[in-house]
């Protein structure tokens, strides 16, 4: 899969400029055929998460693991540039960039329902600006069923904040979604499922605030 960037908060594309000198590896491990694709390799970050895990997998009525949908990074959304101003940015204005590590998921079926966990590791990777005290991480997962009409079967959104230490030029995250449910489809579909995660600064921006109830007016007597 090719890489790409994802920039917030205004265009900033002098941020590939800096990119290419702090020498980020946005894409490296990304694909799931590299990383994890069975239980016996989840890393220690994934598994040591794990008591509500145990609890699923004591329940569970099947392993699914072989047939669990792969995990990829969403087209246009591998890292998130943030720069100190949203117009006439240059590479001297990026206050921090977030990119991705590692990846890993894990399913179990329970009943006619799969739960399937999807963790990702990354870097904050602080610019010439310089950081503030706290990043957000703004993240989506998404199940998709891929095919001529892809469909959205699922979708978590999640934005939480991480410390960045005084002096620090790099911080790594990590964050798992424990439930990313969805009724059991057939096997033959359950092949063309896909998992994604991304960066997506949007993601509760764009939300309008429910408008609260007018109180109506007594009728005059």
């Amino acid at each position: 899969m090719a890489c790409s960037h994802h920039h917030g908060r205004g265009e900033f594309a002098a941020a590939a400029l800096l990119t290419a000198g702090l020498a980020l590896s946005a894409c490296s491990g990304t694909r799931t055929s590299d990383i994890f694709p069975s239980l016996g390799g989840l890393p220690s970050w994934f598994t040591s998460s794990g008591d509500r895990t145990a609890q699923a997998s004591a329940e569970s009525t099947a392993s699914i693991d072989e047939d669990c949908p792969a995990v990829n990074i969403r087209t246009g959304a591998s890292t998130l540039a943030i720069a100190a101003k949203t117009q006439g940015a240059t590479a001297n204005d990026l206050r921090y960039q977030l990119s991705f590590n590692q990846m890993a998921r894990q399913c179990t079926l329970l009943g006619t329902t799969v739960r399937m966990r999807v963790g990702v590791q990354g870097r904050i990777v602080v610019g010439p600006a310089g950081a503030p005290a706290q990043a957000d991480v703004p993240l989506r997962y998404a199940v998709v069923r891929e095919g001529v009409e892809p469909k959205t079967i699922v979708t978590k959104f999640r934005r939480f904040p991480i410390t960045i230490p005084s002096g620090a030029n790099n911080v790594m995250f990590t964050d798992i979604e424990e439930d990313l449910s969805f009724p059991m489809p057939s096997l033959v579909e359950l092949q063309a499922y896909v998992a994604y995660v991304g960066f997506d600064d949007l993601g509760d921006r764009t939300e309008r605030p429910v408008p609260a109830k007018k109180k109506s007016s007594p009728r005059p007597k």
